[in-house]
């Protein structure tokens, strides 16, 4: 498209050396001739049969720009469409397509590849952006996105954290008894019948529950307890602290969420997820390139860096004979 003194002309022809325009009202012969690059006339505008239509640029620009961003960004139809409204002039509203015309003009913009006669993923799909294999295991029910460099990265470190869709306990209690002794099962049982003293006999149910989940229910017969669904180690992070360890994979389940909000919608198509997973997997180049020449990615907000500090130093101090202050030294430190 061309515009010139509010005349508004379509791409003819092109040859070699010229760009061949006409004006965009077929009853009319005007044309004009420019170079390749479109900022010069080889042969300038010949005249119209009718007048120009100045209201009518600002729509074609519209539907112009909302093509263009269409191509480049995964930004929601509405939100592109909404975005070029914005400065769009109120004089020329009535110029403008229906709504749904126009993001049908985005949609159409938006050619995603398709999945090969076979099922599996195109090629290009299968690489990162800087060429290398992304795709480490690839079936009808499951596929592995991972490079050799993130694999040869992970199996230096000790600790692994990973986040999955189960749900699990998370209250004043379990935050207490976590800080325990991991290696003295008798001093969580301990510290477990301590914190269900303060409770009142409604909370008899949830007590139970945790009783029998987290710690082991009280055998019927004889004395100890039956083994609880979870052990102790599994969830117990007394070891985690003194070793300088994260409590939880909290940093994991935020970059989950922050993903998902980046995927913008659910149950993507394998095609798109794996789209986003390619941009994400560009992205921690660049971090893993940092962390490796000592820089920083993120920086923790001093107010969790001093939590920290205070629960390691409470941790390294832990008495067993002093097991109630050291509940109550914890809990004072614990924000729900």
């Amino acid at each position: 498209m061309l515009l010139h003194a509010s005349y508004i002309y379509t791409l003819e022809r092109s040859t070699a050396e010229k760009l061949i325009f006409r004006c965009r009202d077929r009853n009319c012969k005007a044309r004009c001739h420019t170079n390749l690059s479109m900022d010069a006339f080889q042969s300038p505008p010949t005249a119209h049969c009718h007048a120009p239509n100045p209201d009518l640029v600002p729509a074609l620009q519209l539907k112009s720009d909302i093509k263009a961003r269409a191509t480049v960004t995964d930004e929601p139809t509405s939100s592109i469409l909404h975005t070029a409204l914005r400065a769009y002039p109120l004089s020329a509203a009535g110029q403008l397509p229906k709504t749904d015309a126009l993001m049908l003009t985005i949609r159409r913009q938006r050619v995603a590849p398709s999945l090969d006669p076979d099922g599996r993923l195109p090629e290009k799909l299968r690489k990162t952006d800087r060429g290398e294999d992304l795709i480490l295991f690839e079936s009808v029910k499951l596929i592995i996105f991972t490079t050799k460099s993130n694999l040869s990265i992970l199996k230096q470190y000790k600790h692994w954290f990973a986040d999955g869709t189960f749900k699990v306990i998370a209250n004043e209690t379990f935050s207490l008894l976590s800080l325990i002794v991991s290696r003295l099962v008798g001093d969580v049982i301990k510290a477990f019948d301590i914190v269900a003293e303060l409770f009142d006999d409604d909370a008899d149910d949830p007590l139970d529950y945790f009783e029998k989940t987290w710690i082991g229910e009280r055998k019927r017969r004889g004395i100890g307890r039956k083994d609880p669904q979870f052990a102790h180690q599994l969830w117990n992070v007394y070891d985690r602290i003194i070793a300088g360890v994260p409590r939880s994979n909290n940093a994991v389940e935020g970059w989950h969420n922050a993903f998902a909000s980046r995927v913008s919608i659910n149950h993507p198509t394998i095609i798109k997820l794996t789209e986003k997973t390619r941009r994400e997997q560009s992205k921690f180049e660049i971090d893993i390139a940092k962390i490796l020449q000592g820089h920083e990615v993120k920086t923790r907000k001093l107010m969790y860096k001093k939590l920290d500090e205070r629960i390691e130093s409470l941790v390294s101090a832990y008495d067993s004979y002093q097991l109630g202050q050291y509940l109550s030294n914890v809990a004072a430190n614990i924000y729900l």
